[in-house]
């Protein structure tokens, strides 16, 4: 899937939250918090990594462009 930023950057949480991959925020600081999120191929746990354009999240079989 695609997202298109309106602005410079998305803290990773709101991405997840924002395309309703979780419940919640809570939810999803828990995923990136567990090691369950990549960014770019590496593991990230920085609940506000900013995400950019170009970014690729991977989160189990799902897999975001950040555009």
């Amino acid at each position: 899937m695609e997202f298109r930023l309106t602005d410079d950057y998305i803290e990773l949480y709101k991405l997840i939250k924002v395309l309703d991959l979780v419940d919640s925020g809570a939810d999803a600081k828990i995923l990136i918090a567990e090691g369950h999120v990549k960014r770019n191929g590496e593991t990230e746990l920085r609940k506000r990594a900013k995400i950019v354009s170009g970014d690729i999240i991977k989160i189990a079989e799902v897999t975001i462009k950040v555009v």
